[in-house]
């Protein structure tokens, strides 16, 4: 399998990732908490231990709720920051963290659109087909404030254009229409309660 840890290809990468092993797993914060609905702070502070471990901290909580990407909002942190794990519909495993990201805006001949089922893990549950560019350039900096630049394809496009929103305030549901919006909505109602108990035993098993 090819891996790419901050967009650079690397010769392999261990499962859970080493971020994973040395963090600690927080709640997911869900879709209705404050922090989730508004714009987050820049991070300012690179290069030091707290940052490290909050980074570590979210990967932990990822791959306790075997999710693709997770923003720092998702564990209820205000820092514009989200960190990633997934692999491709081409078998490539993508793994990185990114502060204060920027989406490029695309060529026209970039800008075509791919309809896949889109799920957040701050809205456990349901898998809704959403719309959007099938690829995607984000910029910011890494944990110790170097410039960073990732690109992706297919779904870790999706990814990074989804991560992104979180920082902005917004979530996938919310660029849905309305009617799919209230389905997605009462299916996570239906499916809350058994999502959750799924992660906390996945939680649990990693103290054993």
């Amino acid at each position: 399998m090819a891996v790419l840890v901050q967009g650079q290809p690397v010769e392999g990468y261990p499962a859970p990732s080493p971020e994973a092993v040395r963090g600690t797993p927080r709640r997911v914060t869900v879709i209705g908490e404050e922090i989730l609905h508004r714009a987050l702070r820049p991070v300012t502070d690179f290069g030091g231990a707290e940052l490290a471990a909050l980074i570590d901290d979210m990967f932990a909580t990822l791959d306790v709720a075997e999710g693709a990407g997770l923003a720092a909002n998702q564990i209820g942190v205000d820092l514009r920051l989200f960190v990633w794990d997934m692999t491709d519909e081409w078998g490539t495993r993508h793994v990185g963290h990114i502060a204060n990201p920027v989406l490029d805006d695309l060529p026209a001949g970039d800008r075509s659109l791919l309809e896949e089922p889109e799920g957040c893990l701050s809205v456990p549950g349901p898998y809704v087909p959403l719309a959007r560019p099938g690829r995607a350039v984000v910029r910011g900096a890494d944990k110790d404030g170097r410039p960073l630049v990732v690109e992706g394809r297919g779904y870790f496009a999706r990814c990074l254009q989804h991560e992104t929103d979180h920082l902005n305030g917004q979530l996938y549901v919310d660029r849905l229409a309305a009617r799919d919006r209230k389905a997605a909505l009462r299916e996570m109602g239906a499916l809350h309660d058994r999502v959750l108990a799924r992660r906390a035993a996945r939680e649990a098993a990693r103290t054993r």
